[in-house]
């Protein structure tokens, strides 16, 4: 289902002007059934012009219906479950970004071993009572990273920046984007996609958020299983408030299809 909404949503466009031709035609023939019937006077012909308006009419009806759906689907069911999505997703990167390490440590061996501890002096800075800090961990990107790729373009602002995906990382399942995107004037940022499935031109995969955001942190989600596997580019485009694009950052990612679970053995 969420994969017809998306769908939907990523070719609203065509979708208005090939209703919009449907609407235009069926007003035509609206209209010239209209005026045959009222310049005939057989009642037959009456009847046929009639019908033929009445289906015209009924046709206008269902293609405005089917208009306001797309419309409705675009403004209102795709972003909603783009958000539904993105809180799902945001709990499982931070687990992946924040590991937790537990590694066992082994019991000293002290067997035959006579510590002297004579010589040893305890006074109140006691090491045992010091407490040292320990750096935090710096968030890396997650997935399997293919070397030698094409450098990033134009990645090296904050204005319009990508920690996840990576360049030239491999992408099989829905993925929190971070990274940063802000400029003067800010209106929205967005995220793009030009491959195979997207007949090598950009098209708008997510985004869409009219915050800025000025540290590395979550700007949406990204479901690469809607195409095809195989090489793209990824653009994050910032705007501002005259839809100019102010920043753009552009890497290579790889789609893939999804990794299979290995499924254990009955004993």
């Amino acid at each position: 289902m969420s994969g017809l909404v998306f769908f939907v949503e990523q070719t609203a466009a065509g979708l208005y002007i090939l209703i919009g031709v449907f609407i235009f035609l069926a007003l035509l023939r609206w209209r010239r059934a209209q005026a045959a019937y009222r310049s005939t006077y057989y009642e037959l012909e009456r009847d046929i012009y009639g019908s033929r308006r009445a289906d015209a009419a009924a046709t206008l009806i269902l293609l405005v219906e089917l208009l306001l759906i797309v419309i409705g689907v675009q403004q209102i069911v795709a972003p909603t479950m783009r958000e539904i999505m993105l809180a799902q997703g945001e709990t499982r990167v931070a687990a992946v970004l924040e590991p937790v390490f537990i590694t066992p440590t082994p019991a000293p061996f002290l067997g035959g071993v006579v510590i002297d501890a004579s010589g040893i002096e305890f006074g109140v800075n006691d090491p045992a009572d010091q407490i040292i800090a320990t750096p935090t961990r710096t968030p890396t990107p997650v997935g399997t990273i293919i070397p030698n790729m094409p450098a990033p373009l134009g990645c090296d602002t904050p204005n319009a920046f990508l920690q996840v995906p990576a360049n030239g990382m491999i992408v099989f399942e829905p993925i929190v984007v971070m990274g940063s995107a802000f400029t003067d004037n800010f209106a929205f940022y967005r995220f793009e996609l030009r491959g195979e499935s997207t007949f090598n031109s950009f098209v708008v995969v997510g985004g869409d958020r009219t915050q800025p955001v000025t540290e590395i942190n979550a700007l949406g989600q990204f479901v690469p299983s809607y195409y095809a596997p195989g090489e793209y580019r990824f653009r994050l485009s910032v705007f501002d408030i005259n839809n100019t694009v102010q920043a753009a950052c552009t890497i290579t990612i790889f789609i893939s299809d999804p990794i299979p679970t290995p499924t254990p053995l009955g004993n």
